[in-house]
């Protein structure tokens, strides 16, 4: 049976993951994880003949082997020892993952890779979870970077800078200066530094370690105060990427910090003192400030502050040019603004038009009929009952018109009124918005409407108009569409003649860009319509147009605006889905604002981009005069270079219960669904393994991947949904244009079902976007050199059939295939080197050669290459003998 897909859930089988973590003992220093690795665990290892055994592995007690058993081997030789090892990577990222045949069946996040020796062989394993994974690569990273040292490693993780800060904390709020503290003052002061935490789990956490003392009293020491903020505040996710990020040191330093923004988090122009700056705003502890390191709990603020929100802040402004023809924007617009409920019984309310104007709506309805004492009204003409006095809605519009956008405001104008009460409308409009209305006639030697920018602090009527040529003060035209359509609807007569309405000169003459035309087809439209006139089509008609003639209706949203408005069978005012018509080049999709859901959600998220002013510039493809775009091509759009977005959900913080799970308890069990919103070869949804009953920060610790054809039109909908629900699943969603998105490690605040932003409710994800052949699997070496020059894509030229054209553009031929192979080359080239440095796809230039520096340096810290600038290129030139592995490293950086 086919099922509504708004209802439906993630496409992907329901899986559960129970976290590994032994009885909730979470990680919080290297000493847990260098506990866990000697207590020992069962981990898969991989062969590069496909065949995988489950082996159990522990660390020697002095820290100095990694073991495994059972073994064929003797004791002696089931070993790696420590100082072997060169580098622990995590993920699918050696030779024998690539080439292993079960390597699809295998997750990325437990996957790990010990390489040692001076070969740089692999020991590749595979861990139940990827908690399990990030703890043994963080342990042997602590190791290996530790083994360099002299040997009291294991410095007690009292010595650490956190342990320092809580001290200072303690005491500060220890008056009587006895070393102990009252439970309840410990509560308020956790509280007080963690301020997410409920009351009930710290009270829980106490009472766990005085039991575990078997201490009868409830007073809290300086160590277990300590203890139980690290136990509640740490999480572990974060502290294995400070782990990872500060070379295996427990807190950052300025040179760490600054890698990490570079590398990972895609900042450029970054210096020492910018991250000094960020340590001395974050850290919390004096000495951190003053030494210029950050320790976890400065880290972790940092990472939820504005500064690593998911959406880049060049995005709040205004973005975008702002000059081409207003035919060529996206316009955020409303549907029967003034209501709030449904439409037809639902009453006109004020609020709805204070509400769109507040959220840069920039195209607002106003249905006008003739009301008491002469004064028109604007009512729902389904229910009377609570009509509004058209001047006040006037005057409120003109008070927010500008509030949130200076950007065009266009009023679309259904006319209902006899011709007096018009004249009555025309005289409150004229005098409320004064110089605001844009009445100047149209140019008839331009071919394109006006810009956003030319029409600034604009109001601009869209309505029928009386014939120019003909010299009357008042005649009949034919009614609004919409009105029309819902009428011929509830009537049994489809070939009805339209219904007229009389309309005077006056309010004619208020309309002179936005002038209301019927459609009839596009033949007849591209001969005859003017760059000036705009039709409405109802949603089922726009729908069938867009099936049928995809590419023409591109090329008419090219010239001129296009309205779509709901189905008048959306009586309870759900909404149309506007990416199927944003797809074909339509530019105001009026939405009922009055509807929370995914399809407001997608509209809401669109227009946070530019600025939030309520324009957004369509794609290149829709705008240019002579580029050919169908929304429905299968595959790679002409012109466009194609992306690949990697996404990656770590962990979810503070999750809230459904709101309208009634008889639950407060328990859920989250997990996360990511749509991909855009044309639709774009379209598609993936979902992660579900969390057993965690709400406060589920670890989901997976990878995603989806080829995105036309970047400009995607959007990305993260929705976090409970598995176990009773009659509300919804938990929190957030909805951002693939362009807005910044790279790295970010945290997603999540909005409510009718979108406002919850309090501390996020979802720790890692963002990647790389080009086609950068992203995705590798293929074998030895195959896709062979296949690479077929497989190619090249851009081919249609003929137009106009010689001297087509001649012209033949010489093009020949670059366009020069270019694409260089390209194409230079991304084949890039893909050796990433994986020769053990690293993954999605790894940019930057990681490649840190990876690269750290390899190249000799144990004695002396340089084995030098660099040096060859034909204006940075050659690396090996200084004496370079191991094989290395040369291999090396040709491939050549090749780049």
């Amino acid at each position: 049976i086919p099922q509504d897909p708004s209802n439906q859930k993630c496409g992907r089988k329901k899986t559960v993951s129970f976290s590994s973590m032994p009885s909730e003992k979470k990680i919080s220093s290297a000493s847990d994880c260098i506990s866990f690795m000697q207590a020992g665990c069962e981990l898969k290892k991989v062969r590069p003949n496909s065949r995988i055994y489950n082996r159990f592995f522990t660390l020697d007690p002095d820290l100095q082997a990694l073991r495994w058993e059972p073994s064929k081997k003797d004791l002696d030789k089931a070993k790696l020892d420590i100082s072997a090892i060169k580098e622990i990577r995590l993920g699918k990222n050696t030779e024998t993952f690539r080439n292993n045949g079960l390597a699809d069946q295998i997750s990325e996040d437990c996957a790990l890779s010990v390489i040692h020796g001076e070969n740089y062989e692999s020991l590749d394993l595979v861990a139940n979870s990827a908690d399990v994974a990030n703890i043994w690569v963080s342990g042997l990273r602590y190791l290996v970077s530790r083994s360099k040292q002299p040997l009291d490693l294991m410095e007690s993780s009292h010595d650490t800078p956190r342990f320092a800060w809580l001290k200072t904390v303690f005491d500060a709020a220890d008056v009587d200066g006895n070393g102990i503290m009252l439970e309840d003052t410990s509560v308020e002061l956790i509280k007080k530094l963690n301020p997410t935490l409920k009351e009930s789990k710290i009270r829980l956490k106490f009472k766990e370690i005085q039991k575990s003392k078997e201490k009868l009293t409830t007073r809290v020491t300086k160590e277990e105060f300590c203890e139980a903020f690290s136990e509640l505040c740490t999480r572990p996710e974060v502290y294995f990427l400070l782990v990872q990020i500060s070379k295996n040191k427990e807190y950052l330093d300025a040179n760490d910090l600054m890698l990490f923004l570079e590398a990972e988090q895609g900042v450029t122009h970054i210096t020492e003192e910018m991250c000094l700056d960020i340590i001395r705003r974050y850290e919390l502890s004096e000495e951190g400030r003053l030494k210029g390191f950050l320790a976890i709990d400065g880290f972790t603020q940092y990472l939820l502050s504005p500064e690593c929100d998911i959406f880049d802040p060049e995005h709040k402004k205004i973005v975008q040019d702002m000059t081409q023809p207003l035919s060529h924007y996206y316009i955020n617009a409303s549907h029967n603004t003034y209501l709030i409920e449904d439409q037809l019984r639902g009453p006109a309310d004020i609020n709805g038009y204070v509400r769109a104007l507040k959220m840069s709506c920039r195209s607002i309805e106003l249905d006008v009929c003739d009301g008491p004492d002469n004064e028109p009204i604007i009512c729902n003409r389904n229910n009377m009952t609570s009509p509004l006095a058209f001047r006040n809605v006037i005057e409120v519009i003109n008070k927010l018109a500008f509030f949130a956008s200076e950007y065009p405001l266009i009023l679309c104008l259904g006319n209902h009124c006899s011709v007096q009460q018009q004249k009555v409308a025309v005289q409150h409009m004229k005098r409320i918005f004064g110089n605001k209305l844009y009445t100047e006639a149209p140019l008839s030697s331009e071919a394109y409407l006006p810009s956003p920018e030319k029409l600034k602090m604009k109001i601009i009527v869209k309505g029928k108009k009386l014939p120019c040529d003909q010299d009357i003060l008042e005649g009949e035209v034919t009614d609004e569409d919409e009105e029309a359509e819902i009428s011929r609807r509830l009537s049994e007569d489809f070939t009805r003649e339209p219904k007229l309405v009389w309309l005077c000169r006056e309010l004619s003459d208020l309309v002179s860009l936005c002038k209301s035309v019927q459609y009839k087809d596009f033949e007849t439209s591209m001969k005859f319509q003017n760059y000036w006139e705009i039709c409405s089509f109802s949603e089922a008609e726009a729908s069938r147009i867009a099936n049928e003639y995809p590419e023409d209706f591109v090329n008419y949203n090219k010239k001129f605006l296009s309205r779509v408005y709901p189905s008048a069978m959306r009586i309870d005012s759900s909404n149309l889905n506007p990416q199927d018509f944003w797809n074909c080049g339509c530019q105001i999709v009026a939405m009922n604002y009055q509807t929370p859901g995914p399809m407001m959600d997608l509209h809401t998220g669109w227009f946070l981009q530019n600025g939030g002013c309520g324009y957004v510039l369509r794609p290149s493809v829709m705008r240019d005069e002579v580029s050919y775009f169908s929304a429905n091509t299968k595959g790679i759009v002409p012109g466009v270079s194609p992306q690949v977005l990697h996404v990656k959900i770590i962990s979810g913080q503070n999750f809230p219960k459904p709101k309208g799970a009634c008889a639950k308890g407060d328990v859920i069990d989250p997990y996360v669904c990511i749509e991909i919103h855009g044309i639709p070869a774009d379209c598609t949804e993936q979902r992660t393994k579900t969390v057993q009953q965690n709400s406060d920060n589920p670890i989901f610790d997976e990878s995603f991947e989806f080829q995105i054809n036309l970047p400009e039109l995607a959007m990305i909908r993260f929705v976090v949904l409970d598995d176990d629900y009773i009659g509300d699943e919804f938990i929190g969603q957030y909805t951002i244009p693939l362009e807005c998105l910044q790279p790295g490690y970010r945290h997603i605040p999540l909005r409510s079902f009718v979108g406002d932003i919850m309090e501390h409710v996020t979802l720790f994800v890692h963002i990647a976007i790389t080009n086609r052949s950068g992203g995705g699997k590798a293929q074998k070496r030895s195959l896709s050199v062979r296949i690479g020059k077929k497989a190619r894509e090249y851009t081919m030229l249609r003929n137009t059939g106009l010689k001297t054209i087509d001649d012209i553009f033949k010489l093009a031929v020949h670059p366009l295939r020069e270019a694409t192979d260089m390209r194409e080359n230079m991304q084949n080239a890039m893909v050796s080197v990433k994986e020769l440095c053990g690293l993954p796809p999605m790894a940019s230039l930057k990681q490649c050669i840190l990876t690269l520096s750290s390899r190249l340096v000799s144990s004695d810290n002396a340089p084995s290459v030098t660099l040096c600038m060859k034909d204006a290129f940075p050659y690396l030139e090996p200084l004496g003998a370079v191991p094989d592995v290395q040369k291999k490293v090396l040709a491939a950086y050549d090749l780049v």
